[in-house]
């Protein structure tokens, strides 16, 4: 519990999917604060029990639920809501999955599997995984976002103009993010926690790990947004960067082929060095590796770089 915080949204207070006529579960004023209990991706379905074999039963109807929506008194069309994430309270556990069907190689990995994650909440230190590699913790929260105007339900799965489903790490402890306000009272929503998260997120999961987090919600009025901006406090890679990294690469005219063919080949190399199955190289990359765009400007072809961190082995 956040001792500081103006209000609590409990865990029980989620919803799925964006709708413009939920109703708002508080109303709080701008420049409060408010600490959400958030229930993880799975929506309770995943549990340090569960094996593979539960995947199949899972429902999508019930993943990335979000805690809200909260009415921010005073937030109209034109505004923007300015978030400063304070804190998290991580839980201790959490899942990655490979869930057929999803996810960036996913032709190549059609079978389930799952790793369920024990870490210490308290100090963060590294995850312990599959015996052979230790992950780095970076705490926050994958989706986060605002009602839409257009009227109905709307999957919370894709990102979208007014936040949601963005899966950026660096949306952790420090950062102030900016939402361009779409309705009245904003309603803001939060949910999809991680412990871990690789730029990308390549399988389609990170470390889902339920826990709590705080925020400061403030209106900055009648400056039309496009979309969502953010500010970090400081370096983001602290944690990754301490030995360097191996990067493999894709190179052709296509960035979607380019990233699958720098992620190929990096779960190729992890499993040549460290004896992972196909598949365990595949979920780690997601956790801890991440995918960016070397070169977009030297027509026809782009360089899409894979960078895995060396200190995960170490």
């Amino acid at each position: 519990m956040c001792n500081n915080c103006n209000h609590t949204i409990h865990g029980r207070h989620h919803h799925f999917g964006w709708d413009r006529s939920i109703p708002p579960v508080a109303t709080v004023a701008p420049g409060e604060s408010v600490h959400f209990e958030c229930v993880d991706a799975s929506g309770g379905q995943l549990t340090q029990g569960s094996s593979a074999a539960d995947l199949a039963s899972l429902s999508f109807e019930r993943v990335n639920p979000v805690t809200g929506p909260v009415y921010v008194d005073g937030a109209r069309p034109g505004d923007v809501l300015k978030i400063t994430i304070d804190g998290f309270a991580p839980s201790g556990w959490g899942w990655t999955a490979n869930i057929p069907g999803f996810g960036l190689l996913a032709d190549q990995f059609p079978e389930a599997a799952l790793n369920i994650w024990s870490y210490d909440a308290d100090t963060l230190a590294p995850a312990l995984y599959c015996d052979v590699a230790r992950v780095p913790l970076k705490p926050f929260a994958g989706t986060i976002g605002l009602a839409p105007a257009e009227a109905g339900h709307h999957s919370v799965v894709p990102p979208r103009r007014m936040g949601g489903n963005m899966d950026i790490r660096d949306l952790a402890a420090g950062t102030t993010l900016y939402l361009p306000v779409e309705v009245e009272g904003a309603l803001f929503s939060i949910g999809d926690t991680h412990a871990a998260q690789g730029d990308g997120e390549v399988c389609g999961t990170a470390i889902e790990s339920p826990m709590n987090v705080s925020l400061t919600l403030d209106l900055i009025k009648d400056q039309p947004l496009k979309f969502p901006r953010f500010t970090t406090p400081g370096p983001v890679t602290r944690h990754l960067d301490a030995s360097g990294y191996e990067v493999t690469t894709g190179i052709g005219p296509d960035l979607m082929t380019g990233a699958r063919d720098a992620l190929a080949a990096m779960v190729d190399l992890i499993c040549a060095q460290h004896k992972l199955s196909p598949v365990q190289a595949y979920m780690l990359c997601s956790v801890c590796g991440d995918l960016r765009i070397s070169e977009i400007v030297d027509m026809p072809n782009w360089v899409v770089s894979f960078y895995l961190p060396r200190i995960v082995f170490e």
